[in-house]
Protein backbone atom coordinates (compact mmCIF):
# COMPACT_ATOMS: atom_id res chain seq x y z
CA UNK A 1 0.00 0.00 0.00
CA UNK A 2 1.20 3.51 -0.91
CA UNK A 3 1.92 5.95 2.01
CA UNK A 4 0.65 9.47 1.16
CA UNK A 5 1.59 12.24 3.52
CA UNK A 6 0.04 15.50 2.73
CA UNK A 7 0.93 18.72 4.09
CA UNK A 8 -1.89 21.03 4.56
CA UNK A 9 -5.64 20.57 5.04
CA UNK A 10 -6.81 23.23 2.80
CA UNK A 11 -8.79 22.49 -1.01
CA UNK A 12 -5.36 21.18 -2.46
CA UNK A 13 -4.73 19.05 0.71
CA UNK A 14 -7.99 17.49 1.30
CA UNK A 15 -9.20 17.04 -2.05
CA UNK A 16 -5.93 15.14 -2.70
CA UNK A 17 -6.59 13.68 0.45
CA UNK A 18 -9.92 11.81 -0.88
CA UNK A 19 -8.56 10.79 -4.33
CA UNK A 20 -5.35 8.97 -2.48
CA UNK A 21 -7.74 7.08 -0.16
CA UNK A 22 -10.32 6.64 -3.30
CA UNK A 23 -7.35 5.01 -5.17
CA UNK A 24 -5.87 3.05 -2.21
CA UNK A 25 -3.44 4.81 -0.71
CA UNK A 26 -2.76 4.87 3.23
CA UNK A 27 -3.42 8.53 3.80
CA UNK A 28 -2.28 10.78 6.66
CA UNK A 29 -2.92 14.40 6.65
CA UNK A 30 -1.51 17.28 8.52
CA UNK A 31 -3.85 20.44 9.29
CA UNK A 32 -2.17 23.24 11.58
CA UNK A 33 -5.25 25.11 11.77
CA UNK A 34 -8.37 23.39 10.71
CA UNK A 35 -9.64 21.17 7.75
CA UNK A 36 -10.74 23.87 4.75
CA UNK A 37 -7.58 25.97 5.31
CA UNK A 38 -7.87 29.63 4.90
CA UNK A 39 -10.39 29.00 2.05
CA UNK A 40 -12.84 27.61 3.98
CA UNK A 41 -12.05 29.62 8.08
CA UNK A 42 -10.48 32.85 6.71
CA UNK A 43 -10.96 33.72 3.06
CA UNK A 44 -13.26 32.39 0.49
CA UNK A 45 -16.40 30.73 2.55
CA UNK A 46 -16.02 33.65 4.94
CA UNK A 47 -15.76 36.56 2.70
CA UNK A 48 -18.14 35.40 0.06
CA UNK A 49 -20.83 34.91 2.82
CA UNK A 50 -19.94 38.94 4.13
CA UNK A 51 -19.98 39.31 0.26
CA UNK A 52 -24.09 37.91 0.16
CA UNK A 53 -25.03 39.75 3.06
CA UNK A 54 -24.18 42.92 1.35
CA UNK A 55 -26.01 41.82 -1.58
CA UNK A 56 -28.77 41.15 -0.29
CA UNK A 57 -28.70 44.82 1.02
CA UNK A 58 -28.47 46.30 -1.97
CA UNK A 59 -30.77 43.92 -3.77
CA UNK A 60 -33.16 45.20 -0.89
CA UNK A 61 -32.29 48.74 -1.65
CA UNK A 62 -32.35 48.69 -5.17
CA UNK A 63 -35.99 46.80 -4.90
CA UNK A 64 -37.36 50.30 -5.63
CA UNK A 65 -36.22 50.79 -9.21
CA UNK A 66 -39.28 47.37 -9.95
CA UNK A 67 -41.37 49.03 -7.74
CA UNK A 68 -41.23 47.57 -4.21
CA UNK A 69 -40.36 50.30 -0.96
CA UNK A 70 -37.31 48.71 0.98
CA UNK A 71 -36.26 51.63 3.17
CA UNK A 72 -36.18 50.61 6.87
CA UNK A 73 -32.95 48.05 6.55
CA UNK A 74 -30.44 47.76 9.63
CA UNK A 75 -27.54 45.90 10.27
CA UNK A 76 -26.30 43.49 13.25
CA UNK A 77 -22.66 43.16 12.21
CA UNK A 78 -21.75 41.49 15.13
CA UNK A 79 -24.57 38.85 14.54
CA UNK A 80 -23.15 39.06 10.76
CA UNK A 81 -19.77 38.07 11.50
CA UNK A 82 -20.82 35.24 13.98
CA UNK A 83 -23.00 33.53 11.35
CA UNK A 84 -20.08 33.92 8.84
CA UNK A 85 -17.78 32.18 11.32
CA UNK A 86 -20.77 29.67 12.29
CA UNK A 87 -21.14 28.85 8.35
CA UNK A 88 -16.97 28.21 7.94
CA UNK A 89 -16.95 25.88 10.40
CA UNK A 90 -19.85 23.88 9.80
CA UNK A 91 -18.34 23.43 6.07
CA UNK A 92 -14.83 22.53 8.11
CA UNK A 93 -16.52 20.21 9.94
CA UNK A 94 -18.61 18.62 7.12
CA UNK A 95 -14.74 18.51 5.03
CA UNK A 96 -13.39 16.84 8.28
CA UNK A 97 -16.37 14.28 8.12
CA UNK A 98 -15.59 13.11 4.78
CA UNK A 99 -12.16 12.74 4.93
CA UNK A 100 -12.95 10.48 8.14
CA UNK A 101 -15.30 8.50 6.21
CA UNK A 102 -12.77 8.02 3.49
CA UNK A 103 -10.51 6.45 5.59
CA UNK A 104 -8.01 9.47 5.82
CA UNK A 105 -6.02 9.75 9.17
CA UNK A 106 -6.20 13.30 10.15
CA UNK A 107 -3.41 14.70 12.18
CA UNK A 108 -3.72 18.04 14.49
CA UNK A 109 -0.51 20.19 13.84
CA UNK A 110 2.39 20.94 11.48
CA UNK A 111 4.69 19.07 9.38
CA UNK A 112 7.97 19.20 8.09
CA UNK A 113 10.16 17.42 5.91
CA UNK A 114 12.95 15.70 7.12
CA UNK A 115 13.91 13.97 4.12
CA UNK A 116 11.90 12.91 0.90
CA UNK A 117 10.24 10.03 2.21
CA UNK A 118 10.03 11.32 6.30
CA UNK A 119 7.55 13.94 7.85
CA UNK A 120 7.78 14.99 11.15
CA UNK A 121 4.85 15.55 12.31
CA UNK A 122 4.14 17.36 15.71
CA UNK A 123 0.34 16.82 17.25
CA UNK A 124 -1.36 20.15 18.88
CA UNK A 125 -0.49 17.79 22.03
CA UNK A 126 3.42 18.23 22.03
CA UNK A 127 3.63 14.88 20.51
CA UNK A 128 5.84 13.68 17.86
CA UNK A 129 6.37 11.16 15.58
CA UNK A 130 8.03 10.45 12.08
CA UNK A 131 6.11 9.17 9.07
CA UNK A 132 7.10 7.21 6.27
CA UNK A 133 5.63 8.47 3.17
CA UNK A 134 6.27 6.82 -0.65
CA UNK A 135 4.52 10.05 -2.04
CA UNK A 136 4.35 13.83 -0.04
CA UNK A 137 2.07 16.71 -1.00
CA UNK A 138 2.74 20.35 0.24
CA UNK A 139 -0.47 22.34 0.25
CA UNK A 140 0.28 24.60 2.85
CA UNK A 141 -1.40 27.62 1.34
CA UNK A 142 -0.61 31.66 1.62
CA UNK A 143 -1.34 33.85 3.97
CA UNK A 144 -2.07 37.76 4.40
CA UNK A 145 0.86 39.82 2.74
CA UNK A 146 2.07 43.06 5.73
CA UNK A 147 3.96 46.10 5.29
CA UNK A 148 6.42 47.46 7.78
CA UNK A 149 4.99 50.89 7.67
CA UNK A 150 1.40 49.05 8.17
CA UNK A 151 1.73 47.08 10.56
CA UNK A 152 -1.81 45.12 11.46
CA UNK A 153 -2.94 45.42 14.73
CA UNK A 154 -6.54 43.52 14.47
CA UNK A 155 -8.56 46.56 15.70
CA UNK A 156 -8.04 49.42 13.56
CA UNK A 157 -5.57 47.84 10.63
CA UNK A 158 -6.34 44.48 9.43
CA UNK A 159 -5.96 41.92 7.27
CA UNK A 160 -8.96 40.17 5.96
CA UNK A 161 -8.39 37.25 8.52
CA UNK A 162 -9.49 39.81 11.13
CA UNK A 163 -12.05 42.02 9.54
CA UNK A 164 -14.52 38.70 11.22
CA UNK A 165 -13.95 40.01 14.97
CA UNK A 166 -15.73 43.14 14.27
CA UNK A 167 -18.76 44.06 16.19
CA UNK A 168 -19.48 47.32 14.67
CA UNK A 169 -19.19 48.56 11.17
CA UNK A 170 -16.46 50.55 10.60
CA UNK A 171 -17.39 54.36 9.98
CA UNK A 172 -14.82 55.38 7.50
CA UNK A 173 -13.01 52.20 5.87
CA UNK A 174 -10.16 52.35 4.02
CA UNK A 175 -9.17 49.67 1.77
CA UNK A 176 -5.81 49.61 0.76
CA UNK A 177 -5.37 47.75 -2.82
CA UNK A 178 -7.60 47.50 -5.29
CA UNK A 179 -7.14 43.52 -6.81
CA UNK A 180 -9.80 40.98 -6.16
CA UNK A 181 -9.48 41.11 -2.22
CA UNK A 182 -9.41 44.87 -2.05
CA UNK A 183 -12.16 45.13 -4.29
CA UNK A 184 -14.81 42.65 -3.13
CA UNK A 185 -14.17 43.99 0.63
CA UNK A 186 -14.74 47.74 -0.28
CA UNK A 187 -17.95 46.55 -2.63
CA UNK A 188 -18.96 44.32 0.44
CA UNK A 189 -18.75 46.99 3.22
CA UNK A 190 -19.84 49.69 1.23
CA UNK A 191 -23.43 47.66 0.45
CA UNK A 192 -23.12 47.58 4.71
CA UNK A 193 -23.45 50.87 5.72
CA UNK A 194 -19.43 51.87 5.75
CA UNK A 195 -18.23 55.02 4.46
CA UNK A 196 -15.39 53.21 1.96
CA UNK A 197 -12.30 54.43 0.46
CA UNK A 198 -10.88 52.47 -1.92
CA UNK A 199 -6.95 53.12 -2.75
CA UNK A 200 -5.25 52.46 -5.66
CA UNK A 201 -1.64 51.98 -7.32
CA UNK A 202 -3.17 51.74 -10.35
CA UNK A 203 -4.90 53.29 -13.32
CA UNK A 204 -8.25 51.35 -12.90
CA UNK A 205 -9.71 48.95 -10.19
CA UNK A 206 -9.12 45.83 -10.74
CA UNK A 207 -6.23 45.83 -13.00
CA UNK A 208 -6.07 41.75 -13.51
CA UNK A 209 -9.37 41.66 -15.34
CA UNK A 210 -11.00 42.98 -18.51
CA UNK A 211 -10.96 46.41 -18.91
CA UNK A 212 -14.67 46.78 -20.19
CA UNK A 213 -15.44 44.54 -16.69
CA UNK A 214 -13.36 46.68 -14.52
CA UNK A 215 -14.61 50.19 -15.88
CA UNK A 216 -18.32 48.73 -15.10
CA UNK A 217 -17.21 47.68 -11.20
CA UNK A 218 -15.40 51.24 -10.90
CA UNK A 219 -18.82 53.04 -12.13
CA UNK A 220 -20.79 51.22 -10.03
CA UNK A 221 -18.83 51.68 -6.54
CA UNK A 222 -17.97 55.54 -7.51
CA UNK A 223 -22.13 55.63 -8.24
CA UNK A 224 -23.30 54.24 -5.31
CA UNK A 225 -20.57 56.55 -3.35
CA UNK A 226 -17.18 55.36 -2.75
CA UNK A 227 -14.14 57.09 -2.52
CA UNK A 228 -12.00 55.39 -5.40
CA UNK A 229 -8.31 56.69 -5.55
CA UNK A 230 -6.92 55.84 -8.69
CA UNK A 231 -2.92 56.33 -8.99
CA UNK A 232 -2.08 56.40 -5.89
CA UNK A 233 0.28 54.37 -3.68
CA UNK A 234 -0.38 54.18 0.19
CA UNK A 235 3.40 54.17 1.35
CA UNK A 236 1.95 54.01 5.62
CA UNK A 237 -0.77 53.39 7.68
CA UNK A 238 -0.51 53.71 10.95
CA UNK A 239 -3.22 54.26 13.96
CA UNK A 240 -3.95 57.86 15.40
CA UNK A 241 -6.46 58.13 18.56
CA UNK A 242 -9.69 56.40 17.66
CA UNK A 243 -8.69 55.55 13.90
CA UNK A 244 -6.30 55.66 11.48
CA UNK A 245 -4.36 57.58 8.93
CA UNK A 246 -3.19 56.71 5.32
CA UNK A 247 -0.14 58.48 3.79
CA UNK A 248 0.36 58.32 0.10
CA UNK A 249 3.59 58.46 -2.10
CA UNK A 250 2.35 62.04 -3.03
CA UNK A 251 2.10 63.73 0.08
CA UNK A 252 -1.60 63.15 0.68
CA UNK A 253 -3.26 61.57 3.79
CA UNK A 254 -6.43 59.65 4.13
CA UNK A 255 -8.21 59.35 7.65
CA UNK A 256 -10.66 56.70 8.60
CA UNK A 257 -11.89 54.82 11.22
CA UNK A 258 -10.28 51.45 9.92
CA UNK A 259 -8.14 49.93 7.66
CA UNK A 260 -7.84 47.19 5.70
CA UNK A 261 -4.68 45.92 4.09
CA UNK A 262 -5.04 43.96 0.69
CA UNK A 263 -1.56 43.99 -0.71
CA UNK A 264 -1.20 40.53 -1.95
CA UNK A 265 -0.19 37.29 -0.45
CA UNK A 266 2.92 35.20 1.18
CA UNK A 267 3.43 31.57 0.83
CA UNK A 268 3.66 29.55 3.61
CA UNK A 269 6.94 27.89 2.95
CA UNK A 270 9.15 28.67 5.84
CA UNK A 271 9.48 26.24 8.48
CA UNK A 272 8.79 23.76 6.94
CA UNK A 273 11.85 22.06 5.72
CA UNK A 274 12.24 22.41 1.83
CA UNK A 275 15.93 23.12 2.52
CA UNK A 276 16.43 19.66 4.18
CA UNK A 277 15.16 18.24 0.25
CA UNK A 278 16.09 20.88 -2.09
CA UNK A 279 12.77 21.81 -3.23
CA UNK A 280 13.37 24.62 -5.46
CA UNK A 281 11.17 28.16 -5.17
CA UNK A 282 10.80 30.99 -6.95
CA UNK A 283 12.29 34.73 -5.72
CA UNK A 284 9.25 34.97 -3.77
CA UNK A 285 9.19 31.59 -2.01
CA UNK A 286 6.37 29.57 -4.13
CA UNK A 287 7.02 26.05 -4.72
CA UNK A 288 7.95 25.62 -8.42
CA UNK A 289 5.54 22.87 -9.89
CA UNK A 290 5.24 21.34 -13.15
CA UNK A 291 1.79 20.58 -14.66
CA UNK A 292 1.18 17.42 -12.42
CA UNK A 293 1.87 19.24 -9.04
CA UNK A 294 5.88 17.70 -9.10
CA UNK A 295 8.40 19.36 -7.87
CA UNK A 296 11.83 19.31 -8.40
CA UNK A 297 12.57 16.32 -6.06
CA UNK A 298 11.08 13.19 -7.05
CA UNK A 299 8.23 11.89 -5.20
CA UNK A 300 7.18 15.28 -3.59
CA UNK A 301 3.93 17.34 -5.08
CA UNK A 302 2.32 20.59 -4.26
CA UNK A 303 -0.71 22.41 -4.70
CA UNK A 304 -2.37 25.25 -3.93
CA UNK A 305 -1.51 28.68 -3.26
CA UNK A 306 1.79 28.02 -2.30
CA UNK A 307 2.60 27.35 -5.61
CA UNK A 308 1.73 30.98 -7.20
CA UNK A 309 0.52 29.11 -10.17
CA UNK A 310 -3.26 30.51 -9.96
CA UNK A 311 -4.37 31.43 -6.66
CA UNK A 312 -7.91 29.58 -6.80
CA UNK A 313 -9.57 27.46 -4.69
CA UNK A 314 -10.56 25.43 -7.60
CA UNK A 315 -7.22 25.32 -9.01
CA UNK A 316 -5.70 24.37 -5.63
CA UNK A 317 -8.26 21.52 -5.61
CA UNK A 318 -7.64 20.46 -9.14
CA UNK A 319 -3.79 20.32 -8.27
CA UNK A 320 -4.24 18.38 -5.27
CA UNK A 321 -6.21 15.83 -7.43
CA UNK A 322 -4.00 15.11 -10.20
CA UNK A 323 -1.02 14.89 -8.43
CA UNK A 324 -2.45 11.86 -6.66
CA UNK A 325 -3.89 10.48 -9.84
CA UNK A 326 -0.01 11.24 -11.18
CA UNK A 327 1.56 9.50 -8.13
CA UNK A 328 -0.76 6.97 -7.72
CA UNK A 329 -0.70 5.77 -11.79
CA UNK A 330 -3.84 6.96 -12.84
CA UNK A 331 -5.52 8.48 -15.84
CA UNK A 332 -4.41 11.92 -15.41
CA UNK A 333 -3.88 14.92 -17.79
CA UNK A 334 -1.67 18.29 -17.30
CA UNK A 335 -3.45 21.17 -15.33
CA UNK A 336 -4.93 23.03 -18.25
CA UNK A 337 -5.19 26.75 -17.10
CA UNK A 338 -6.62 27.88 -20.22
CA UNK A 339 -9.78 26.52 -19.38
CA UNK A 340 -10.06 27.63 -15.72
CA UNK A 341 -12.81 29.78 -15.20
CA UNK A 342 -12.76 32.93 -12.53
CA UNK A 343 -15.05 35.05 -10.59
CA UNK A 344 -14.59 38.69 -8.98
CA UNK A 345 -17.60 38.48 -6.02
CA UNK A 346 -18.59 42.24 -6.67
CA UNK A 347 -21.74 43.90 -7.48
CA UNK A 348 -22.05 42.81 -10.28
CA UNK A 349 -19.78 40.31 -9.94
CA UNK A 350 -17.13 39.76 -12.89
CA UNK A 351 -16.18 36.12 -14.18
CA UNK A 352 -14.14 35.05 -16.82
CA UNK A 353 -12.84 32.22 -18.43
CA UNK A 354 -10.42 31.43 -21.62
CA UNK A 355 -8.96 33.90 -23.99
CA UNK A 356 -9.00 37.44 -22.53
CA UNK A 357 -9.36 40.84 -24.31
CA UNK A 358 -5.55 41.63 -23.39
CA UNK A 359 -4.68 38.66 -25.27
CA UNK A 360 -6.38 39.58 -28.70
CA UNK A 361 -5.14 43.39 -28.27
CA UNK A 362 -1.29 42.38 -27.67
CA UNK A 363 -1.73 40.08 -30.92
CA UNK A 364 -1.17 36.80 -28.85
CA UNK A 365 -4.29 35.61 -30.01
CA UNK A 366 -6.78 35.94 -32.62
CA UNK A 367 -10.13 36.28 -32.24
CA UNK A 368 -13.43 38.06 -32.83
CA UNK A 369 -14.87 39.81 -30.23
CA UNK A 370 -18.44 40.35 -29.76
CA UNK A 371 -20.13 42.57 -26.17
CA UNK A 372 -23.73 42.11 -25.57
CA UNK A 373 -24.71 44.65 -22.74
CA UNK A 374 -27.57 43.22 -20.41
CA UNK A 375 -29.30 46.55 -20.34
CA UNK A 376 -30.89 45.12 -23.77
CA UNK A 377 -31.88 41.77 -22.11
CA UNK A 378 -35.53 41.13 -21.06
CA UNK A 379 -35.16 39.64 -17.70
CA UNK A 380 -32.39 42.32 -16.70
CA UNK A 381 -34.83 45.04 -16.99
CA UNK A 382 -37.54 43.07 -15.23
CA UNK A 383 -35.13 42.66 -12.38
CA UNK A 384 -33.48 46.75 -12.55
CA UNK A 385 -30.54 45.21 -14.08
CA UNK A 386 -28.80 48.33 -15.93
CA UNK A 387 -25.27 47.37 -15.55
CA UNK A 388 -23.11 44.40 -16.77
CA UNK A 389 -22.56 42.82 -20.12
CA UNK A 390 -21.35 39.30 -21.93
CA UNK A 391 -18.61 39.40 -24.02
CA UNK A 392 -17.82 36.32 -26.33
CA UNK A 393 -14.37 35.97 -27.89
CA UNK A 394 -14.43 33.19 -31.31
CA UNK A 395 -11.37 32.05 -33.50
CA UNK A 396 -12.11 34.13 -36.90
CA UNK A 397 -12.64 30.65 -39.40
CA UNK A 398 -14.09 27.81 -37.30
CA UNK A 399 -15.99 30.26 -34.60
CA UNK A 400 -14.92 27.96 -32.04
CA UNK A 401 -15.25 29.98 -28.83
CA UNK A 402 -12.18 30.55 -27.16
CA UNK A 403 -12.87 32.54 -24.03
CA UNK A 404 -15.23 34.84 -22.59
CA UNK A 405 -16.17 37.83 -19.97
CA UNK A 406 -19.66 38.03 -18.02
CA UNK A 407 -20.40 41.17 -15.97
CA UNK A 408 -23.68 40.75 -14.30
CA UNK A 409 -25.53 39.05 -11.00
CA UNK A 410 -24.43 35.91 -10.13
CA UNK A 411 -21.93 35.85 -13.38
CA UNK A 412 -20.42 32.80 -11.59
CA UNK A 413 -23.01 30.65 -12.27
CA UNK A 414 -23.38 32.01 -16.12
CA UNK A 415 -20.26 31.58 -17.37
CA UNK A 416 -20.60 28.01 -16.77
CA UNK A 417 -22.01 27.87 -20.04
CA UNK A 418 -19.35 29.24 -21.84
CA UNK A 419 -16.83 26.84 -20.16
CA UNK A 420 -18.14 24.20 -21.21
CA UNK A 421 -18.05 26.06 -24.89
CA UNK A 422 -14.20 26.37 -24.82
CA UNK A 423 -13.69 23.17 -22.85
CA UNK A 424 -15.40 21.14 -25.34
CA UNK A 425 -14.26 23.54 -28.07
CA UNK A 426 -18.01 24.56 -29.20
CA UNK A 427 -18.35 26.78 -31.83
CA UNK A 428 -20.70 30.02 -31.41
CA UNK A 429 -23.11 28.62 -34.32
CA UNK A 430 -23.26 25.57 -31.66
CA UNK A 431 -24.18 27.97 -28.68
CA UNK A 432 -26.87 29.83 -30.77
CA UNK A 433 -28.84 27.00 -31.78
CA UNK A 434 -29.29 26.00 -28.30
CA UNK A 435 -32.74 26.94 -27.02
CA UNK A 436 -32.48 29.25 -24.02
CA UNK A 437 -35.23 29.89 -21.54
CA UNK A 438 -37.24 33.41 -22.45
CA UNK A 439 -36.46 35.24 -20.33
CA UNK A 440 -33.43 34.36 -18.90
CA UNK A 441 -29.94 36.32 -18.29
CA UNK A 442 -28.50 33.44 -20.31
CA UNK A 443 -30.42 34.30 -23.32
CA UNK A 444 -27.64 37.07 -23.55
CA UNK A 445 -24.67 34.34 -24.19
CA UNK A 446 -26.84 32.42 -27.05
CA UNK A 447 -27.59 36.44 -28.65
CA UNK A 448 -23.80 37.33 -28.27
CA UNK A 449 -23.38 34.15 -30.22
CA UNK A 450 -25.60 34.73 -32.76
CA UNK A 451 -24.16 38.18 -33.50
CA UNK A 452 -20.48 36.48 -33.82
CA UNK A 453 -21.83 34.19 -36.33
CA UNK A 454 -19.84 34.29 -40.05
CA UNK A 455 -21.94 33.72 -43.21
CA UNK A 456 -20.80 30.83 -45.86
Amino acid sequence: MTRVVIIGGGPGGYEAALVGAQLGAQVTLIEATGIGGSAVLTDVVPSKALVAVGEAITDTRGASAIGVNASDISLDLAEVNARVKKWAATQSRDIFDSLIAAGVHVISGTGLLLSEQQVQATHDSGAVEVLAADVVLIAVGAHPRELASAQPDGERIMTWKQLYELQELPEKLIVVGSGVTGAEFAGAYQALGSDVTLVSSRDQVLPGEDGDAAAVIEKAFLDRGMNVLDKSRAVSVQRVGSGVEVALEDGRIVVGSHCLMAVGSVPNTENIGLEHVGIDTNDAGFIQVDGVSRTSVRGIYAAGDCTGVLMLASVAAMQGRIAMWHALGDTVARLNLETVSSNVFTDPEIATVGVSQKDVDSGASEALVFTLPLATNARAKMQGISEGFVKLFALPESGTVVGGVVVAPKASELIFAIALAVEHRLTVDQISRTITVYPSLSGSIAEAARRLHQPN
